[in-house]
């Protein structure tokens, strides 16, 4: 009986140990408290909270910002997001390694039953939180700006899918910093670095002609790529099957990024990088050139100017108002008619407004801010024929100017040029003018912040009750 029972034993397979819980769970839970309980992340959401309503307050009060339509403000608010949640994403992840190297933990989390891959996942997820509440905390200034105009569905959706892109990428570049820094600072100055030569090679590349060398800069550029695809998407009211295409780049970026991380770099996490330290440390001296190297190989615009003899023409133009005084903010509308005195059928005219300051000192007219239709076409005129053409002009700044319009009829062939007519000049007389609150935006710019405060506030008063009564922290 005794043999029997030690037989049956012996063929009873022993499972091995596994946790209730998966290593890379716990992890995550962890590092979720630390950084929302611990205050690091509620930190740098109160900072954009705060950042986001400045631009809101400023779009909506500064009336040359606030002609742009709902479309390029909420285009412009959601750009920024995802811009500050690339950096938060950045800060956290480059603090990820390094920093429990440097305060002597990271050595505590490889003793444990937790794969290396875990670890790093778990801080990886953890990472990410950030961004989900930076996109929820920017929907009451979208809503604002977006002034019923705008249908908030898609541009959330388009929003989070390019974030989704996006933001896990420029973590994992961190995590990857993090990964070869035995310093906090160190992985911190080298990440920032990055982050700003990538924003930089966008905005400076993205202002100008590019040759092949732009092109393939801006290719490999996950950020303008994603931003180009939330603009045709939301301002120019494209489908996802036209521009889909943009999205490759950050698509391949963040898998590249990713998965050099988990499978090539997690099961090498160790306690000390030296080596690759003092490698980083010698490239944190070069970010500097690098930047300065981006700016000098990017193309510079180039223009072509050409100068045209005019020939007599038979058009006339007259405008129905001659001055106005107004204040900043004023929409004024004018009309101007074009009148063929010719016997003649007239060629096809186009009508183009201007607008110029008549102080010297004043500020440079941006006739695109002013007005919402600056070109006008005619497609011909009869003998004695007139129509009519209505504007509109936004008064942006104050001071005096002068609003006129001219016509141009169109040239037979690339060797003919034709007469410019003018109208009469509007002279426009416009006051300073601020509103405190346009469109309601005020109580949301010190609300949002206000309410993290509090709630902050709220938190660290639960947690020293709990270390005051026993609990853990």
């Amino acid at each position: 009986m005794k043999s029997m029972t030690m037989q049956q034993v012996s063929k009873t397979k022993i499972e091995p140990w596994r946790p209730a819980v998966p290593a890379s769970w716990v992890m995550l839970t962890s590092e979720l408290t630390d950084l929302w309980v611990g205050g690091k992340a509620l930190y740098l959401i109160l900072a954009y909270s705060i950042m986001l309503g400045i631009q809101t307050f400023v779009l909506a009060t500064n009336f040359e910002l606030s002609l742009f339509t709902p479309q390029e403000m909420v285009f412009e608010i959601l750009k920024s997001s995802i811009q500050v949640s690339l950096l938060i994403g950045l800060i956290i992840g480059s603090d990820s390694i390094s920093g429990e190297r440097e305060r002597a933990t990271l050595e505590g989390l490889l003793l444990t039953p937790a794969s290396r891959r875990q670890i790093v996942l778990g801080k990886f997820l953890a990472s990410l939180s950030p961004w989900p509440a930076a996109l929820c905390i920017s929907l009451p200034f979208i809503f604002v700006l977006a002034q019923g105009e705008v249908a908030l569905g898609p541009a959330f959706l388009w929003s989070a899918l390019v974030g989704i892109l996006l933001v896990p990428a420029f973590t994992a570049l961190g995590m990857i910093v993090s990964f070869w820094c035995n310093s906090n600072k160190t992985s911190f100055f080298i990440s920032l670095g990055i982050f700003l030569v990538v924003i930089l090679m966008g905005q400076v590349i993205g202002t100008t002609r590019v040759g092949v060398f732009g092109q393939m800069l801006l290719f490999i550029n996950p950020i303008p790529s994603g931003f180009d695809f939330l603009s045709k998407m939301l301002v120019a009211n494209g489908t996802f099957a036209e521009f889909w295409i943009y999205l490759k780049a950050s698509f391949v970026f963040t898998a590249v990024v990713i998965g050099f991380l988990f499978y090539y770099l997690s099961p090498r996490l160790m306690v000390e990088e030296g080596r690759m330290s003092r490698l980083w440390s010698k490239l944190s001296r070069r970010v500097g050139l690098a930047v300065i190297v981006c700016l000098v190989l990017a193309p510079s615009v180039t223009s072509a100017q050409a100068l045209y003899q005019s020939e007599a023409g038979d058009l006339q133009m007259s405008i129905s108002i001659h001055s106005i005084q107004g204040k900043t903010g004023d929409t004024i509308n004018f009309d101007t008619v074009v009148t063929n005195t010719s016997a003649q059928q007239s060629p096809p005219v186009i009508a183009a407004m201007n607008i110029i300051n008549l102080s010297k000192t004043g500020d440079v007219v941006d006739p695109e801010d002013w007005s919402p239709q600056r070109t006008q076409y005619i497609d011909s005129l009869g003998p004695n024929q007139s129509t009519t053409l209505s504007w509109t002009v936004n008064a942006v700044l104050d001071g005096d100017f002068m609003v006129y319009v001219v016509g141009i009829p169109q040239p037979q062939t690339a060797e003919d040029s034709s007469q410019v007519v003018a109208s009469p000049g509007l002279h426009l007389s416009v006051e300073k003018f601020t509103s405190l609150n346009p469109s309601g935006i005020l109580p949301f710019v010190i609300g949002v912040p206000v309410v993290l405060v509090i709630a902050i506030s709220l938190l660290f008063r639960m947690r020293r009750r709990q270390i005051d009564t026993g609990g853990s922290s």
